[in-house]
């Protein structure tokens, strides 16, 4: 059964998702490292060619949660899947199952769609989000560690690969 507190994200909700962005940077302890923009954001969810999605949690009108997300592929499967790239609640509004919500309404995008995974990472020292990704049913991928290529690494990298 839908909860109708779950929505998905509307361009007028593009200010307030990304103030919780940048509460969610300074919880992670990564402020330094967001640089989101409400036009950043608009156009990467309600661009030409958008390749974001997002749903929101709504109470009393404000919006008190999100998650933010895109299609991945498991070429062992051969299907989609989504990657969930941010899931934030408001401090005041945890406990509450909004964060549960929002994540049952992308099994359910997945379930309807006929995708294959829901996954997303957290960061190691994030105890209660690891309790309640566990009690969900979700599984650590342990063996598998991420890697990224940023700044000067990725340019230097496509500047050879262009070249």
């Amino acid at each position: 059964m839908a909860d109708h507190r779950i929505r998905r994200v509307r361009e007028a909700d593009v200010p307030a998702v990304v103030g919780l962005v940048h509460d969610l940077a300074e919880y992670e302890r990564l402020a330094d490292e967001c640089h989101l923009t409400p036009d950043h954001l608009r156009e990467a969810l309600f661009g030409p060619a958008p390749a974001l999605f997002g749903h929101v949690a709504e109470v009393d009108g404000e919006v008190a949660g999100f998650t933010l997300w895109f299609l991945n592929f498991s070429t062992f499967r051969g299907v989609h899947g989504i990657f969930l790239e941010d899931l934030y609640v408001r401090p005041e509004r945890r406990g509450t199952g909004l964060g549960r919500a929002l994540l049952a309404e992308l099994a359910t995008e997945c379930v309807r769609r006929g995708y294959a995974r829901l996954e997303w990472s957290v960061l190691d020292w994030n105890a209660p989000s690891i309790g309640f990704y566990k009690s969900l049913g979700a599984t650590p991928m342990d063996e598998w560690t991420v890697f990224r290529l940023t700044d000067d690494a990725l340019a230097a990298l496509g500047g050879r690969a262009t070249a």
